[in-house]
């Protein structure tokens, strides 16, 4: 199975190449700022969350056509900052723009749910009387479904940056091949999407409850304060657990894409 199989080579390659730990653990970095001002300071914690979004969208796609290009290499042996460079130059326009496009397809979506969530609680409300289950369930069936649709159409364009760096397609192609290669790849692509839930559940996991340290006052839930000595531990599981997570992502992904592109007709 492809998903099995690209497991220990991306492995072996981040062993290889701790460089992409390293780089990935910078995005860790930038949010750490906000997360410790949000408790005392929660106005200029939103306004710095505010400019490190538009950083990031005008950053992301750079340093992700690079990353993937360094995964790609360290998968073959070493790669170095020189690849994160010259790939992201090479690919910014077009992630750029698939940034964009996945953006506005966001906000329709966003929008729809936004109209069905309004217009249901109209109808329910509308009367005199309280809303029944049987309309509360129907509610509840077209949220389910409608949520079914959006991880379906992400389930099957997840691949549309691996295209676009690494087959080196054009914005559309690189969409069109994710979909041909995930629809001819369904049982493997499942897998391969189970195994980074479980790794997102572990990593993403100690990440979240070294954030709460962090930042205990934002939650309701009753933490003991914390020392100095703890909060710069938490800072650094929560950058580590980031960077572990992210550079995983990347050789595993690109290894598992290498595997299935390869089965596919030119």
């Amino acid at each position: 199975m492809a998903a099995l199989n690209s497991l220990h080579p991306a492995v072996r390659a981040l062993i290889r190449n701790p460089i992409l730990i390293v780089i990935v653990g910078l995005y860790g970095l930038v949010q750490l700022p906000q997360l410790a001002l949000q408790p005392t300071q929660p106005i200029v914690a939103a306004i710095i969350s505010l400019g490190i979004t538009g950083l990031m969208l005008v950053v992301m796609p750079f340093f992700q056509g690079g990353l993937l290009g360094m995964a790609d290499e360290a998968l073959n042996g070493q790669t170095s900052l020189g690849t994160l460079v010259s790939e992201g130059k090479t690919n910014y326009i077009r992630l750029l723009l698939a940034y964009l496009a996945l953006f506005a397809v966001n906000l329709i979506f966003g929008f729809i749910a936004f109209i069905v969530v309004l217009l249901g609680g109209v109808g329910l409300f509308a009367g005199d009387s309280r809303p029944g289950l049987a309309a509360l369930g129907a509610i509840a069936v077209v949220g389910i479904l409608f949520a079914l649709a959006y991880l379906l159409v992400i389930f099957f364009i997840q691949f549309y940056a691996h295209a676009i760096v690494l087959t080196d397609t054009t914005l559309v192609d690189g969409f069109k091949r994710s979909v041909s290669l995930v629809r001819q790849n369904i049982v493997s692509t499942l897998g391969y999407t189970l195994i980074l839930l479980v790794g997102s559940l572990v990593f993403g996991g100690i990440g979240s409850i070294a954030s709460l340290l962090l930042s205990p006052q934002a939650t309701e839930l009753p933490l003991p304060d914390v020392s100095m000595p703890v909060l710069a531990g938490a800072a650094i599981v929560y950058v580590v657990a980031l960077a572990i997570l992210g550079a995983f992502y990347a050789t595993y992904s690109v290894a598992f894409y290498r595997s299935i592109e390869q089965k596919m007709p030119c």
